[in-house]
Formats: structure tokens, C-alpha cells, sequence
């Protein structure tokens, strides 16, 4: 049997308040989603007068950050991004309709090499996005770095 890491509910909440915080700095309405290593929601935030449409997609991004393991800009990312025309993993994003995202704003978190969940991010453009997401990743490292746990807060992330 294998132990695992498994993000809590307090930890999601600091990394949504990190993410709002940073939206908020660079000016952004954001809706943020916190899931766990299987791609289900454990919190959700939606700033206020921010698009309807912010919370079903920043799920997606989380669901598929976690579930592929890597960040969801790196799909289509030339020239190699898997689901690419003509790449091993074109229209793959029909499969799990609704709920898998192959643009900017999703991120998995990593912590001691492992997945625990995904962070989503919808409601700016792809550098908000990534700034918002990249915020939250920072506040768990910042939370769990007297626990002697590594999180992984590059933007591009790939396991």
C-alpha cells in the first residue's frame, strides 16, 4: 500500500484567499476552484460581478490539471501540445465534455512530486490566469514549508 498526501479544506481556503488576493492586486474578476487528486471540488470562490460562466470552467481546468497530471496551456502549446491537429491526443477535449480544458488557467498541485489536486482559474485572460492560479500554488507552499513538503509553483507543469 502506498500512503498519499491529501489536501484539506483549510488548505484549499488559504489558497483561494491568495488567488482572490492576487486578482484583486492585478485588478481581475476571478472565479477560483480547488479540487482534490481526483478532479472533485473540495472549495469554490466566485469574486464578486465575475462571469456566470466562471465556475463550471474553472472546475474543468481543475478536473483536467489533476486528472492529466500536467497544466492545461501545455495541450495546445507549439509546437508538441497533444491535442494539436495532428497530435497524438487531438480532440481528446471531447471525450469528458464539459469537464476537460486544453487552455490557460488550470494547474495541478504537486506536492512531493505527487498530485494531491488542481487549482482553476477562469475569469481573465491567460496571464491573469496564470498569476491568479501560480498565487494559490504559492500560498500552499508558503503554508507547508514547516512540514518539510516540496509544492511545485512553476507555471508549466508536466508529470
Amino acid at each position: 500500500m502506498k500512503q498519499a498526501l491529501k489536501l484539506t479544506l483549510e488548505e484549499a481556503h488559504i489558497m483561494i484567499e491568495a488567488a482572490k488576493q492576487k486578482a484583486e492586486e492585478i485588478n481581475v474578476l476571478e472565479t477560483i476552484a480547488i479540487v482534490d487528486e481526483g478532479g472533485y471540488l473540495i472549495a469554490l470562490d466566485r469574486m464578486n460581478n465575475s462571469r456566470i460562466t466562471g465556475p463550471e470552467i474553472a472546475m474543468a481546468k481543475g478536473f483536467t490539471a489533476a486528472g492529466h497530471k500536467r497544466s492545461t496551456h501545455l495541450f495546445n502549446k507549439e509546437p508538441n501540445g497533444p491535442v494539436l491537429p495532428g497530435n497524438e491526443a487531438f480532440g481528446i477535449q471531447h471525450m469528458i465534455p464539459g469537464k476537460f480544458a486544453v487552455f490557460v488557467g488550470g494547474f495541478p498541485i504537486v506536492v512531493n512530486g505527487e498530485v494531491v489536486g488542481g487549482v482553476g482559474v477562469s475569469g481573465g485572460n491567460g496571464e491573469q490566469d496564470t498569476a491568479v492560479g501560480t498565487a494559490a500554488l504559492k500560498a500552499l507552499e508558503e503554508h507547508v514549508k514547516d512540514q518539510d513538503l516540496s509544492v511545485v509553483t512553476d507555471a508549466d507543469i508536466k508529470l
